[in-house]
This record gives C-alpha cells, sequence and structure tokens, in this order.
C-alpha cells in the first residue's frame, strides 16, 4: 500500500520541531560560529545547548535513532528522515536532538562491540550528550581508498601497537576517544585484514599533527579535522572492537546509516536556501517589477522546486526501504549509494541559484550563502567520494539486465516489427 501521508501524531511532532529549530536553535548558529562549538563539550556553545537537550529530552525526541534500550526512541528511518530534513537547517540542530556525527553512529558500534566497560565508560556518556568522539579511516597518502592504508597495528603480548598516520579525523582534538581503523594483518585482503580499535585521548604515542578546516579560516590549522600520527601507540588488547580482520563489517554498522542523515539533513539545508530564495524575489525590484516577475526567476523557482521535491522522495524512498528490510542489503545500498552521489549536485544548484538571485548580498558574509556553499565539496567526499558511488549504483542497475548475443539489439526495429506482425497482422487483412 502506498502512502505519502505522515501519522497525525507524529505530524503534531514534526510542527513543533520546526518552530523549535527556527526560533530557538538556529539563533545558535549566528551566536557560535567557532568550527567546533557544536561538538565540543569545552565551547561556550555546550552552555547554549544544555536547557535546549532538556527540553528536547522531556518531549522524548532525544537520540531517536536509537533503541529503547540505549535511551532513545526506535524511530525508523522514515521517521528520521522526517525529522533530520528540518535539524539539516542549523548546524547546531543534530546536536540539540542527541543525533550529531559522528558520535551517532560511533554509538551505535559500542553498543554492538563495546565491552560492558567500555558501554560504562564511554557509551552512555556519549549517549548523555556529555562528551565527544572521533571516527578516523582516512589517510593522507590513501584517502578513503583501504587498498592503500598504511596504519598498521602489530599485536605484542596484551596490546596492539599502532604506528602510521590518519587524516581528516573529524573532531579528534576534543575527543574522549577515537575508532581508528588499522591495518591488522598486511597479508589479507584489506577488507578481511582490517580492524578497529578504541583508542582514549592522551594515548602515549598519539599526536595530532595539526587540524584543518573546511574552507578559509582567520586562523590555519584551528579546523576540526585532525591529521594524527601514531608512534608505537600501545592500545589494550581489549580495545579491539569486534573482531580481528572484521574491521569494515563493524564500520557499516554506522557508514549505511551516517550516508542517508548527510541527505537528509541536506534536505534542510536545500528547503532553507529555497526559502531565502522565494523571499527576495517578492521584496526585491529591478527594472521596473519585482524579481518574482521575471521570467528567468520563474526558471530558477521551478526547477528548484521540482528537483528538491524529486531529491527529497528519493531520499524518503530510501529510508523506507530500509524500514521495510531492516538490513543494508543490495537494493538499500544501491538507493543510498544513489542520493549520496545525487546531494552534492543538487546542493550545488540550488545554493548558486539562490546566491545568483541576491546578488552581492548573496556572495556576502552577511548571508549564509557562502558557508552553505563551502561545505557541498565536503559533501561529495565524506563517506567515500561521488565517484565511487556512482560506480556502484551503476554496477548495481546493470546486475538487473542481460545482454543479447544478436549482431543488433533486441529493441531493434525491424525485428521487432516482425514479430508483432505475426502477433496482430491478420487484423490489417480483415481476417
Amino acid at each position: 500500500m502506498w502512502s505519502f501521508e505522515t501519522d497525525e501524531a507524529f505530524q503534531a511532532e514534526l510542527d513543533w520541531i520546526e518552530t523549535f529549530v527556527r526560533e530557538e536553535v538556529e539563533p545558535l548558529d549566528l551566536v557560535f560560529r567557532g568550527p567546533g562549538d557544536p561538538w565540543d563539550p569545552d565551547s561556550p556553545a555546550f552552555a547554549a545547548m544544555a536547557p535546549l537537550r532538556e527540553i528536547v529530552k522531556t518531549r522524548q525526541l532525544w537520540a531517536c535513532h536509537l533503541g529503547p534500550e540505549l535511551g532513545g526512541e526506535g524511530y525508523g528511518q522514515v521517521k528520521l528522515g522526517l525529522m533530520n530534513e528540518i535539524l539539516g537547517r542549523s548546524r547546531f540542530g543534530p546536536s540539540v536532538f542527541g543525533c550529531q556525527a559522528p558520535d551517532s553512529g560511533n554509538a551505535e558500534i559500542l553498543a554492538h562491540f563495546g565491552t560492558p566497560h567500555q558501554k560504562t565508560q564511554y557509551l552512555q556518556p556519549l549517549l548523555d550528550g556529555e562528551i565527544a568522539s572521533c571516527y578516523s579511516m582516512t589517510e593522507p597518502q590513501a584517502g578513503a581508498d583501504p587498498a592503500e592504508f598504511t596504519c598498521t597495528a602489530k599485536r605484542e603480548g596484551d596490546d596492539w601497537v599502532v604506528n602510521g598516520e590518519k587524516w581528516f579525523a573529524s573532531h579528534a582534538r576534543f575527543a574522549e576517544f577515537l575508532l581508528v581503523m588499522v591495518v591488522t594483518n598486511p597479508e589479507r585482503p584489506i577488507h578481511e585484514g582490517a580492524s578497529i580499535l578504541l583508542i582514549e585521548k592522551d594515548t602515549p604515542g598519539l599526536e595530532i599533527l595539526r587540524n584543518a578546516a573546511v574552507g578559509p579560516y582567520v586562523e590555519t590549522g584551528d579546523g576540526v579535522h585532525g591529521y594524527l600520527r601514531f608512534t608505537d601507540c600501545r592500545v589494550p588488547a581489549k580495545n579491539l572492537l569486534g573482531e580481528e580482520g572484521k574491521g569494515f563489517l563493524v564500520a557499516q554498522t554506522r557508514l549505511g546509516g551516517g550516508r542517508i542523515h548527510h541527505a537528509m539533513r541536506s534536505v534542510g539545508v536545500l528547503k532553507k536556501a529555497m526559502d531565502m530564495m522565494c523571499e527576495r524575489v517578492l521584496s526585491r525590484t529591478t527594472k521596473g517589477e519585482l524579481l518574482a516577475n521575471k521570467q528567468f526567476t520563474q526558471e530558477k523557482i521551478a526547477d528548484t522546486y521540482t528537483e528538491i521535491t524529486q531529491y527529497r522522495l528519493h531520499v524518503l524512498y530510501t529510508a523506507w526501504l530500509i524500514d521495510k528490510h531492516k538490513e543494508y542489503n543490495r537494493e538499500v545500498r544501491k538507493e543510498i549509494s544513489a542520493i549520496k552521489a545525487s546531494t552534492p549536485k543538487i546542493l550545488q544548484d540550488v545554493v548558486y541559484r539562490a546566491m545568483h538571485i541576491h546578488g552581492s548580498l548573496g556572495m556576502s558574509d552577511e548571508l549564509p550563502f557562502m558557508n552553505m556553499w563551502t561545505n557541498i565539496p565536503e559533501l561529495g567526499i565524506v563517506d567515500g567520494p561521488t565517484e565511487v558511488h556512482k560506480i556502484g549504483v551503476a554496477r548495481a542497475v546493470l546486475r538487473d539486465y542481460e545482454p543479447t548475443n544478436d549482431l543488433f539489439p533486441s529493441y531493434h526495429i525491424p525485428a521487432q516489427y516482425e514479430a508483432a506482425m505475426r502477433k496482430y497482422g491478420h487484423f490489417l487483412s480483415g481476417s
């Protein structure tokens, strides 16, 4: 049964979330503009968020992606999609509602694979929003290509000894712990020879060389994406998450959900850009008439509305598939990759139109478009480059087709015509 309706009770919650985000959460973006403010427990923003988080918890909307056993509501992906497209309007939205990356995904890994001690020491404070965490996979020479990873961990007695470098380790500078993908068996293919270790902050041998930011900042090296070096960093053997060599299986606990949640929140960014565009064209007069009456402007509005609607429905369809199958099977992975690949392109198109409509004001630091624009390339790289996901989509699509061994394609009109005539040609002669 197909339905595009939202349950009335949940729609009431969505209406409350929309008002709350616009009135209470979005102003945080204007006051707290440091690169780490929404996630850093030592940031002044954390104190500002605290009362808002309590309101969300009282409303039973905190960490809704988690099951009740972990303090969440156990919402399916469709409900999460409808929520996240509102939260995506603000950089602080996910943090206020307890579903911020990378903590949300790291919590799921700890819930599935952590020891009782790790769950007590790290999982519960992470779920409560008291600490931050880091997921570290990419490397400076390899990017996201696992086959080129060189950061290794060798077993010595009761420890793993880690050596190598990691790049763009988001939030490492204020994380209590890092989940680090390392090569534990270089003799095996990487998907059978990599593991994930929980490495506590301040572990001897762990060094943050510098912190990169997305886009230009006044202070170079003041971002939140760490360049890490491990030098004979000894990690207790008990800090291995899951089985040795099964790191990519462990990682899938967080990557699939993370990719679709990025897309869900991007819907919020797109809608916000369109809201500003529409207000502007109804308010600005040039060449003797409103911008809204210009045909080029109307084309931009129409294209924007149509593209956002198509993208949003694709995201919700993918969420529905996940809810239906309860796992990331081949069909689900195809759709996740498809929306992941389409995210930077639609953001580029919509944000550019909105910026262009506003002229010089749109390019200035007095409107949010340039911040939106700066983040677009990031979404084409994080969780796997766009090109990789397109390759995956193409391969998945082609599995459903068969080649023909004939000289001409199966849809060649002369052959089809002969077959059609054999089936219906006798009607032409009236016999």
